[in-house]
């Protein structure tokens, strides 16, 4: 109490801390007491302690309600639980009503209040007036429990459907405005509040799911509410101190004793209610927050986690400290994603608030390096919240973060998951952009080289190069986009930077700087022409809205006017540059070509030209030539006035290399001579400049395929043909074939065009056919790769979709054919690395080079695989690629046995390719039941069918399958994952059961595979053996007899298999064996944690590193393995394409077949197929 005339200027809560919220100063665990919500106040007369039931007052057989209104028959024909459900009256004026039932029968109000959070449950029980008057509340949740429907798994917090969506925020909302709406009287008559509190405190401890869920986020929005209560009150007791003060203050004359008289009483009442208001949240943070924050089930965790978040942002004054912290850092460490996140936005909410920042400062100490590590979680979701999170730390002090917590998120720009980019852009561009040169008033703003986004260009830049990942300049402009678009789209000072000499005293770009600002300069015009994100980041098409379509149209009109004069002079620049030229070759493709008729810009276009064709006379590198000739392409539109003015320039360009190409062939193909080095390169320089072009142009007219099938043919009649002029000839015969395909499609065709196409067509295969035998692996691979692409095109596929015009140019390989190509692969695939030195020069050890060939052979097998898929070939060729699989593999597990690295990208390749597998069986577990357990059941065997060479005591030899085996346990139904666990427990030896050592570890992963999930259900954590005693067990958890055991087994798996029947009848035996074993270890695990609640260590301060909370058997451990929280970005390219066959076939139709038994064959074969690369990939890397 508050004495009257001595007022203290500043309030400070009394220490008793029975009476307080838990005052604890460290990060330890608040010991497990029992609470009397109702301790402290004094023992006033007429109040009664939680869990009593008050007898004054109307019996509850007294009036009845209907509509929310009580009335005098006794009945109701809605109950609370009805009227929320529906949701159709205003949450205000349901309270309103129950508000008046209470003051007029305040037990058959609180009666209904009772079975309206018994109901949300999805208890089928109702709580009857006579127990509400004759039985506590620990005795009630027993005769619930008991009458709960534990085989239905859905409650209404859980049940699918926009209803039960609705109901769940009627549900919370409901809480609130109970409380807001009795917090002036009702909620201080120490019977409504203590009755509630002691009702979801007691089924909060429940084993039964449904019941623990429902009460803790009952306990949790009623906590939440009395956290405004007395915030309320707080801010009411200091206005009345401060009008106090004002009143003393004043002279003895003008004091009015009878306003300090009032004044007095009225903070009196008000710290009255304060402590109550206190009391009762201190009972529930004890009774549900300490437990429940561990709970076995993520869901009733994330509740608390979210709402202490909510305490600490409402009321800082009360829980902004260590004491309710140190959960919050705890749970950072949990195993649930879920959990794990509301943490993160838990904690984003404080450090907004930059006047809280002092108060975390030791938690930001001692919890940084989790929150920095948390960048790199598994969970895409938690990922981009924690890097949210220091973003925020980094806004409010620059002090905190070190250069090292700092980079760790900077390499994060170029993950594939742009959500993730997209933070940590923001992240960059606050710590490296944030700073910019201050313009003064009034000068005239500064462009170009001169402007303020010079400077961070070049950062921009020097970040670019020191990362060493130049090959994703695009992921790194798409990170930064929505937080520096306009920085990006600064084209003018890049353009600057490239063409202006620097002013005195200024550094210039290196030529590595000025390669990689055109990259960049690329990707940002790349960006605001498409306003989609890169490959590999993109979710899908999105409808852009009106606004963004504007802003995509406006920067198209800008980088056109700028471009279209400064890229010529760009191009001049650096003609001689590879490189750089490819670069700036592709700006072309994203202007709006409208632009140089509007703004009359016919002169720069000729320049534009101009320079493309000197670029394509003093260049013969591919990329360069394709970058021209897609430019050529992208500008010969005819829907714009420029068309005649470029189509005339290409036509030039065409008839003069075509010419040059038939006089050079000519001469190099004269008999008697014999042509020298100088002669060969022109031909080969034409050649590539005329493949180029052809790729994106139709050159028909020049009646290309004569020339080149008569240099083929000599190459093959003379056998000294160089070796890239026969693959380049090669090359340009195909898209004469293709471009003459395409025109024969298109429309109307007369007879002499198919016979035409026909016999070119085949001639061509024919010739690709015998360079197969060519001594050149490079022209044979070429050869090999257009040969195939020919057949699948002039397929019997060709007619389908109303083409059977067509059907005269349909070609079937004929035997001796697909005998050459079915030896080519096996002759140049499926060989050792080693061998393979036909294509690497020399260099295998040289890794790129390795890489590079291991590419090059899985695309010679996708190419011929199609041919498989397709039915162009024989469907039983496939069964030389099965026995080289098979090969591969014995030689696999013979070079790796028992002790191989489980971390090696090898291993993880098969494991990835196992997940991929298992999404194939889809989201209905019902129809693939059989399937998954017969699965698992032969993975089992196999895994203990060989024992060890090393004899006994060590893993059997194909134990490390049950790490790929466990890829599958989440298909498993729940009640399917036991039946696995006790056949998994057949095989297994007592001393298998206590094995630790790393080499056991894929039968340890297997184990918690199947045990995850598998009790989250129905059971929790073991607390009802606290002081507490509110807790009960229903007498469904009693150990069954045998013959229920079987009964129930029986029915974890579908009857309709015969494998499986026989299965169920080798492990019943071995349920109603363990059952008593079973109950004794429950009984063992509840004593054990009863003592180690007894025996509980407490540390005396936040920074103590050894202190950690205390961890049960449900829940994660606190040391935060990385291992197992956080998963790293790897960006080899050989992992990323290791799955690439898989996703390949199934986009050219795999599972689009109408035979059953084809699809199956199909389906069979593809998941062969990617093993085989897989092997091949070990292979390699051993």
């Amino acid at each position: 109490m508050i004495a009257a005339p001595e007022l203290p200027s500043e309030f400070h809560y009394p220490q008793d801390s029975d009476t307080r919220f838990s005052s604890d100063t460290d990060f330890s665990e608040a010991p497990d007491v029992s609470i009397n919500p109702t301790k402290g106040k004094g023992g006033k007369k007429g109040k009664k302690a939680a869990g009593e039931k008050g007898k004054g007052g109307k019996g509850v057989g007294g009036a009845g309600r209907m509509n929310g209104h009580y009335q005098e028959n006794g009945m109701e024909n809605l109950m609370l639980f009805e009227v929320v459900k529906m949701g159709k009256s205003a949450m205000q004026s349901v309270v309103d009503d129950w508000i008046e039932a209470y003051k007029t029968d305040r037990d058959m109000a609180l009666l209904d209040l009772i079975n309206f959070f018994i109901q949300c449950s999805g208890c089928k029980g109702v709580v009857s007036g006579e127990m509400f008057r004759n039985m506590q509340n620990s005795e009630i949740i027993r005769r619930m429990t008991e009458e709960f429907d534990e085989d239905s798994g859905d409650y209404p917090l859980t049940m699918a459907g926009p209803l039960w969506k609705k109901f769940k925020g009627s549900f919370c909302e409901f809480i609130a405005v109970l409380v807001r709406q009795c917090q002036y009287s009702i909620i201080y008559d120490e019977y409504l509040m203590d009755t509630v509190i002691s009702l979801l405190t007691g089924l909060s401890d429940s084993q039964v799911r449904a019941f623990r869920h429902t009460s803790t986020l009952a306990a949790m929005k009623l906590m939440t509410a009395l956290v405004n209560v007395a915030l309320n009150l707080s801010i009411n007791m200091d206005n009345t101190q401060r009008q106090y003060e004002t009143e003393r203050n004043k002279m003895v004359a003008k004091r009015a004793n009878d306003r300090l008289e009032l004044l007095l009483q009225k903070r009196k009442e008000l710290q009255e209610n304060q402590d109550e208001i206190e009391n009762m949240m201190n009972a529930i943070f004890k009774g549900v927050f300490v437990h429940r924050y561990r709970d076995a089930i993520a869901e009733i965790r994330a509740i608390t986690i979210e709402e202490i978040g909510m305490w600490m942002k409402l009321y800082s004054d009360a829980f902004l400290n260590d004491s309710y912290l140190k959960y919050v850092g705890w749970t950072m460490h949990d195993k649930q994603g879920e959990v794990r996140l509301k943490c993160l936005t838990a904690l984003q909410g404080l450090y907004y608030n930059r006047e809280l920042n002092t108060r975390l400062e030791l938690f930001t100490s001692r919890f940084k390096d989790r929150i920095v590590s948390m960048t790199l979680d598994k969970e895409y979701d938690v990922a981009v919240q924690a890097i949210k999170l220091l973003t925020l730390v980094l806004h409010s002090t620059d002090e905190v973060l070190s250069p090292e917590d700092c980079e760790s998120v900077y390499h994060l720009v170029y993950s594939a998951h742009r959500p993730v980019a997209i933070a940590a852009g923001e992240f960059l561009f606050k710590k490296l952009f944030s700073t910019r040169e201050p313009e003064e008033e009034g000068a005239p703003k500064r462009r170009g080289r001169q402007s303020p986004n010079a400077n961070l260009i070049k950062t921009t830049v020097f970040f670019f190069l020191e990362s060493e990942l130049h090959e994703h300049a695009a992921y790194l402009v798409d990170s930064l986009w929505e937080s520096g678009a306009d920085l990006l789209k600064d084209w003018e000072c890049m353009t600057s930077l490239l063409l202006d000499d620097p002013v005195p005293g200024e550094e210039a770009l290196t030529d590595r700087q000025e390669t990689a600002l055109i990259e960049i300069m690329l990707c940002t015009v790349r960006q605001a022409a498409e306003c989609h994100p890169p490959v590999g980041r993109g979710t899908g098409k999105r409808v852009m809205t009106a606004k963004e379509k504007k802003t995509q149209l406006d920067d198209r009109t800008r980088m056109t006017e700028l471009f279209a004069v400064t890229l010529p002079p760009l191009l001049a620049k650096y003609s001689i540059d590879t490189e750089k030229v490819t670069n700036l070759l592709q700006l072309p493709q994203f202007f709006d070509l409208d632009i140089y008729t509007t703004g009359r810009l016919e002169k720069h276009l000729e320049a534009l030209l101009r320079q493309i064709r000197e670029i394509v006379e003093k260049h013969t590198d591919t990329e360069v030539l394709e970058a021209c000739s897609k430019t050529y392409h992208a500008l010969c539109n005819e829907e714009f006035t420029i068309f005649n003015r470029v189509d005339i320039a290409r036509s030039q360009l065409l008839d003069e290399m075509v010419d040059k190409f038939n006089r050079l062939l000519e001469d190099f193909l004269q008999e008697g001579e014999e042509p020298d080095d100088d002669d060969a390169y022109q031909v080969l320089s034409t050649l590539k400049r005329i493949t180029a072009f052809h790729n994106a142009h139709d050159l028909s007219q020049w009646d290309l395929f004569s020339s080149n099938f008569k240099l083929l043919n000599t190459g093959i009649e003379n056998g000294d043909m160089p070796e890239q002029i026969v693959v380049h000839a090669l090359q340009c015969t195909h898209y004469v074939v293709l471009w003459y395909l395409a025109k024969v499609s298109e429309g109307s065709h007369r007879k002499e065009e198919l016979m035409s196409l026909r016999k070119q067509m085949r001639m061509f295969c024919l010739m690709c056919q015998r360079y197969l035998t060519n001594v050149n692996t490079t022209v044979k691979e070429q050869a090999f790769t257009i040969l195939c692409d020919v057949l699948l095109v002039f397929s019997h596929q060709m007619v389908s979709g109303g083409r059977e015009q067509l059907e005269p140019l349909v070609y079937s390989p004929d035997d001796s054919l697909q005998t050459e190509l079915l030896s080519f692969i096996l002759h140049h695939v499926f060989i050792d690395q080693d061998d393979d030195n036909g294509s690497t020069d020399g260099q295998q050890d040289d890794e790129a080079a390795k890489i590079e060939a291991l590419h090059k052979r899985r695309n010679l097998l996708a190419a011929y695989c199609k041919l498989i898929i397709y039915n162009v070939v024989e469907m039983n060729t496939g069964a030389d690629i099965f026995k080289q699989y098979m090969r591969l593999f014995h030689e696999m597990l013979s070079e790796l046995g028992t002790g191989f690295d489980r971390s090696s990208s090898a291993f993880c390749g098969i494991k990835e390719l196992a997940r991929r597998f298992s999404l194939t069986f889809g989201l209905d577990q019902v129809k693939t039941r059989d399937a998954i357990a017969m699965l698992h059941k032969d993975g089992i065997e196999f895994a203990f069918k060989e024992p060890s060479p090393q004899g006994e005591g060590n893993p059997p030899l194909h134990l490390a399958f049950l790490d790929i085996l466990s890829e599958f346990s989440s298909k498993l139904m729940r009640q399917d994952k036991r039946t696995v666990h006790m056949y998994l427990e057949r095989f297994m030896t007592f001393q298998m059961a206590l094995q630790r050592d790393d080499c056991w570890l894929p039968l340890i992963s297997y184990r918690n595979s199947l045990q995850a999930g598998g009790d989250d259900d129905t059971m929790s954590v073991v607390s009802g053996y606290s002081s507490r005693g509110s807790s009960v067990r229903s007498k469904k958890t009693k150990a069954a007899t045998p013959t229920a055991t079987v009964a129930a087994a029986k029915r974890k798996l579908p009857e309709g298999s015969s494998r499986t029947r026989v299965w169920n009848t080798q492990v019943t035996w071995m349920l109603a064996q363990r059952q008593q074993e079973e109950v004794r270890q429950q009984q063992e695990r509840a004593m054990n944690y009863a003592k180690l609640r007894t025996n509980l260590r407490r540390g005396t301060g936040l920074m103590e590193e050894d202190e950690e909370p205390i961890v049960e058997d449900v829940m994660m451990s606190s040391e935060g393995r990385m291992e197992d929280l956080n998963e790293g970005m790897d960006f080899d390219t050989m992992d990323i394409d290791l799955v690439r066959p898989l996703t390949f076939y199934y986009k050219y139709g795999i599972c689009k077949k109408k035979e059953t038994s084809s699809r199956c064959q199909l389906r069979l074969f593809t998941a062969h197929l990617t093993c085989v690369n897989i092997c091949m990939n070990i292979r390699f890397n051993n």
